[in-house]
């Protein structure tokens, strides 16, 4: 019996990948998948306190005004602030792009304070005014937030 032997013409014959071939398409791919995908995503930028927040200032009739700033990671910007015994304009502004906030005093303080804010959604602010006499500490929290620790405190200093 003979063996017949076709002839393929050169250019129609493939190349048998060998050990370096296929080692060197490897190393190829995985630089090609590091430099697409391998850096790390970046962080949400923070938001930006507003100018003015967290001073205490005297208004032209004498009463207090603080604005507090709330946001998306569950905090009060301050969390802690010393006013005077007087009459306190509190405003709160929900820089949050996603949650919504509140603003009640928890009763722990020397005193009553029964005004609060009830509801700020995103990009909304409110404005509350009370009266505060007794010198001492004077928690507040969202309720919403209370168990994530989103909490402060007001001192009147006396």
């Amino acid at each position: 019996m003979s063996s017949r032997r076709t002839l393929v013409p050169h250019s129609a014959r493939r190349p048998v990948p060998g050990p370096r071939s296929k080692a060197a398409g490897l190393a190829a791919a995985l630089v090609l998948l590091t430099g697409c995908g391998g850096a790390e995503p970046e962080a949400a930028a923070a938001p930006t306190t507003s100018a003015g927040v967290g001073v205490v200032t005297t208004a032209a009739d004498g009463v207090q005004e603080i604005t507090l700033q709330t946001q998306d990671d569950y905090t009060f910007v301050p969390d802690t602030f010393t006013v005077a015994p007087g009459t306190v304009r509190l405003t709160v502004v929900n820089v949050a792009e996603q949650m919504t906030h509140n603003l009640e005093f928890d009763g722990d303080g020397p005193e009553p304070i029964e005004e609060g804010i009830d509801f700020l959604g995103p990009g909304q602010e409110e404005t509350i005014e009370f009266e505060v006499t007794a010198a001492g500490d004077h928690p507040f929290t969202c309720t919403f937030h209370a168990q994530l620790g989103q909490t402060g405190v007001m001192t009147v200093a006396g």
